[in-house]
């Protein structure tokens, strides 16, 4: 497109993020084009309809963007500038680092007056350095994952039927040697179609080995400030918002989703039609990944309509996202993450 054409575009969107309502000509030349009349406006509107950048809900009402206008101007945008989220005191140990993500994802929630998610960790990815599995008496056991980057993740875990401490350490040994070296995923599934189903290992640890396979496949998924979807004018109609309220409830999918996101490092923008779950198209999704050790180990962001001001949006979730990986390089071993 020409140049008026794009700048009456990025104004009519400016304009609608701003106001909820359509936009129309009149209003444009008002506030945004003061040397153009409002029949120019209306040909140019005409036109970026044509195109598929705009929409008009009703016959004589203003224009809308579609999620082409909206991709347009998050590529027009200049690359975020980091919004300094508000300073936090550290997450006491107390809490450790399980208490310091729910706290990230709220206060995520309450800057932007959206819903946020953050997942922690999607480990299909990483890649199993130890496993340690140590007796805690009578029918428990600690099982202990370390993978490469140094991340523990520790959970207790069923022993049935009842083995000696030097078994269970045994196990543990044996797992470890099988495991190192592999991705989660590819762990999941060995376990799950072994090559062969009568090794000894896998028959006299079973029981075990299918628990700490679940420890890994498990991920955390924090949902923050639903609620504030119905601040948004876009969702008044409860009769259609009801199919999104109950997606957050379904933590299970939202955390497929947000892993299918953290496969690529960095920021994301999804936008309507673009999400492959169909109850969030009426949605925009803001993602980024965080990192442990340089590599990605969660991901984060917000969930809003589609009309959002995205360069700010952008750069809080962009930054919430460097913060957290700046506060997980102090972590040290001895914080587990419960899976």
């Amino acid at each position: 497109m020409d140049a008026r054409s794009r700048d009456v575009l990025l104004a009519l969107i400016r304009e609608y993020v701003h106001t909820a309502e359509p936009v129309g000509s009149r209003a444009l030349a008002r506030r945004y084009f003061p040397n153009l009349s409002p029949a120019t406006l209306r040909n140019v509107m005409a036109d970026l309809e044509e195109m598929g950048y705009l929409a008009q809900p009703h016959t004589s009402a203003g224009r809308v963007p579609t999620d082409k206008a909206y991709r347009l101007y998050v590529e027009s945008v200049p690359p975020p500038t980091l919004t300094p989220v508000p300073a936090e005191p550290r997450a006491p140990r107390s809490t450790g680092v399980e208490g310091f993500m729910e706290h990230t994802s709220s206060q995520l929630s309450s800057v932007t007056k959206l819903t946020a998610l953050l997942l922690t960790p999607p480990l299909k990815q990483t890649t199993v350095a130890r496993v340690e599995v140590m007796p805690l008496g009578e029918d428990r056991a600690l099982a202990v994952v370390v993978t490469e980057s140094g991340w523990v993740t520790a959970r207790s875990i069923t022993v049935d039927p009842s083995r000696a401490a030097d078994e269970i350490r045994s196990i543990g040994r044996e797992l470890s040697r099988r495991f190192r070296g592999r991705t989660v995923q590819d762990i999941i599934d060995m376990e799950v179609s072994p090559a062969d189903p009568l090794d000894e290992l896998h028959t006299r640890a079973r029981a075990l080995t299918e628990q700490i396979v679940a420890m890994l496949h498990g991920r955390t998924l924090y949902v923050s400030g639903a609620i504030n979807m119905l601040d948004q004018p876009e969702f008044w109609d409860l009769a259609a918002t009801r199919d999104l309220l109950r997606m957050f409830e379904q933590k299970g999918r939202l955390a497929d989703l947000m892993t299918t996101f953290a496969d690529g490092e960095g920021l994301r923008v999804t936008i309507g039609e673009e999400n492959p779950v169909a109850e969030m198209r009426e949605c925009t999704m803001i993602t980024s990944t965080y990192l442990y050790r340089n590599q990605v180990l969660g991901i984060l962001g917000v969930v809003g309509p589609r009309r959002l001001p995205y360069p700010e949006i952008m750069s809080i979730v962009e930054e919430t996202a460097r913060h957290v990986t700046g506060e997980l390089s102090r972590v040290r071993q001895e914080l587990y993450l419960p899976s």
